[in-house]
């Protein structure tokens, strides 16, 4: 009962958060997604549903902990920077704004991508 009214609650808080975020082809979306095994980012249009941009800690070889997450925000921002995207909008997903999510939101940030 304690793990389905946990998912429940995440569920819920990703609903809002996601109702209010849209992305489009001049300023994506920026969605994460963690877990104890990995990290993954997408840079996705929500008008023609596509993905412009993915990464992952797995891809770069780096522990999902923050010096991975760092290392994952330097890495989509290049990303974004060859597709020529400077401006997104940043779905943290649920997940509270620190410890890995804020590391990767800041370097993203040094990087070069605004939000």
């Amino acid at each position: 009962m304690k793990t389905s009214l946990r998912s429940y609650n995440r569920q819920a808080r990703k609903r809002r958060i996601r109702s209010n975020l849209s992305g489009t082809a001049e300023r994506p979306r920026l969605t994460v997604h963690r877990s104890l095994m990995q990290m993954t980012v997408q840079l996705i249009d929500d008008v023609e549903g596509k993905t412009l941009a993915a990464a992952s800690t797995k891809e770069i070889k780096a522990k999902p902990n923050i010096e991975g997450a760092t290392k994952l925000g330097e890495v989509i921002a290049k990303k974004a920077k060859d597709a020529k995207i400077t401006t997104i909008v940043f779905d943290r997903n649920a997940y509270r704004y620190h410890g890995r999510i804020k590391a990767l939101a800041d370097a993203a940030r040094t990087a070069g991508l605004q939000f």
